[in-house]
């Protein structure tokens, strides 16, 4: 089954079974589910039409999504503006300027072509909490839906803008020195993987004055390669950074939303430490708290406690994140995913934010970008999984190991987060795959592998019982 329904919306591979894969019914039926949410949450003395903004990653199905969607929402009488091609954190700064109710996002992040999604967001251009998720999935299981008469059916507008507000939003931000950036000359290759990323990094890096070498960054929706940009999938961006003596390299997925870096030398900066090279420049101006979630580096911790900020962790998934940033004033926070999210801006992860703080904090040092991963605490992550059956119970296995290492420091509230002197372990099922993540952390690559081969085979004797 490859239809999963969770915090992070709904997402699903193309073709296939009604209720199984995102087929068109799927998508109707949950673009319905969202619209009836919605209106159900208006009060009855409301005279206007709902408004909810739309936009797709290029993704080779998100044309046909794209309509399925927007003409479900205008069947149920809500008003649309339609941002076509865009990104995620397009979609979310657009929700609150167009005073709309609520956005849909249709992307399936960093999954494979096959794969797309129903991203849903509040009028704060926010994800949904959990428990309203879980009401949308009830509205969609009942199909409790009430669609409007001919003379009640929604609008669409078109509006192609927002990706150039969206950069200028951006280049707005009072941490974001273009001129300064621009005076350094800077050379940076950007892999868009044929995706939205490949126009709007582009054209924010040219407007802050830096050359740009493209890679794959024509939108037709072709991955040339696994979108998830982890370093065994980014091996060309690596030689290109070389190749053309660039001074570091961008890589984002098709929606936007994650962001890493290439250094000068043609190694992964790593994607855990882009929130902790922006979140050093943050902080470095403006002191104060930082929330990241529990599968990522304790990087953070350290850069955060150096400046004098405190440091917490929350459950995985961007509404978690969020919570837990404005529960603490967090000044900036992120997944270690490489996904920053800065209130200055928008409560969303955005890798345009990232590039630009990112860039602004090289052009006040004088070093090499190779040489300020360097200078950050040395931590190194081992990042599996290992492939769900029916069969298989992820909460009897996640019980056994918790009571393994009950000598250890234990955490539950998102899966199982074990936390040993030196190193840790995450174990936690996917909101985005079918799968068990096993994240580990240590002072070695070599610490990091060890641990995680030895927990893996650990569950796999746990699920052979």
């Amino acid at each position: 089954m490859t239809l999963i329904k969770s915090i992070s919306g709904i997402r699903g591979t193309i073709g296939g079974k009604v209720g199984d894969n995102l087929t068109p019914v799927d998508a109707v039926k949950f673009a319905s589910a969202y619209g009836t949410f919605l209106k159900n949450s208006q009060p009855a003395t409301r005279n206007s039409k709902l408004k909810v903004v739309i936009g797709r990653d290029a993704r080779i199905s998100g044309p046909m999504i794209h309509n399925l969607v927007v003409n479900t929402l205008i069947g149920l009488g809500i008003d649309v503006i339609d941002l076509g091609l865009s990104t995620t954190p397009t979609v979310e700064i657009a929700v609150p300027l167009e005073k709309a109710d609520g956005g849909i996002i249709l992307t399936a992040s960093h999954n494979p072509k096959q794969w797309n999604a129903l991203k849903l967001l509040n009028e704060k251009g926010e994800f949904l909490s959990g428990a309203e998720g879980a009401v949308i999935l009830e509205i969609a299981e009942t199909e409790a839906f009430d669609f409007s008469d001919v003379d009640s059916l929604g609008e669409i507008t078109v509006n192609d803008a927002y990706m150039d507000i969206h950069i200028d939003e951006v280049l707005n931000l009072p941490l974001v020195d273009a001129e300064a950036v621009a005076k350094r000359k800077f050379k940076v290759v950007v892999d868009g993987v044929n995706s939205s990323g490949g126009i709007i990094i582009p054209n924010l890096l040219e407007q802050m004055g830096v050359e740009v070498v493209k890679l794959y960054c024509e939108p037709n929706g072709h991955f040339p390669h696994n979108p998830e940009p982890l370093k065994e999938h980014l091996g060309d961006i690596c030689e290109l950074v070389v190749k053309e003596k660039a001074d570091f390299g961008i890589v984002v997925d098709p929606d936007v939303d994650r962001l890493a870096f290439i250094s000068n030398d043609g190694e992964m900066f790593g994607e855990e430490y882009t929130l902790v090279a922006v979140a050093d420049y943050v902080l470095s101006k403006t002191p104060g708290n930082t929330v990241s979630n529990m599968s990522s580096s304790r990087a953070l911790r350290d850069i955060t406690e150096k400046h004098n900020g405190k440091y917490q962790a929350s459950a995985v998934g961007e509404v978690n994140v969020v919570e837990l940033m404005k529960s603490t004033n967090a000044i900036i926070g992120g997944e270690g995913n490489g996904g920053i999210i800065y209130p200055e801006s928008h409560y969303g992860r955005d890798s345009l934010v990232g590039v630009a703080l990112f860039l602004t904090h090289l052009a006040n040092l004088d070093v090499t970008v190779a040489e300020l991963r360097a200078s950050y605490p040395q931590y190194y992550m081992s990042k599996n999984k290992i492939e769900l059956t029916p069969e298989i119970d992820v909460d009897a296995i996640l019980v056994v190991m918790t009571a393994k290492y009950a000598h250890e420091q234990i955490s539950t509230i998102d899966g199982v987060k074990i936390d040993f002197a030196t190193e840790w372990v995450h174990l936690r099922k996917s909101n985005t795959e079918p799968i068990i993540r096993i994240y580990t952390e240590a002072p070695t690559q070599q610490a990091a592998d060890t641990l995680a081969l030895r927990i893996i085979d650990e569950i796999k004797a746990v699920i052979a019982k």
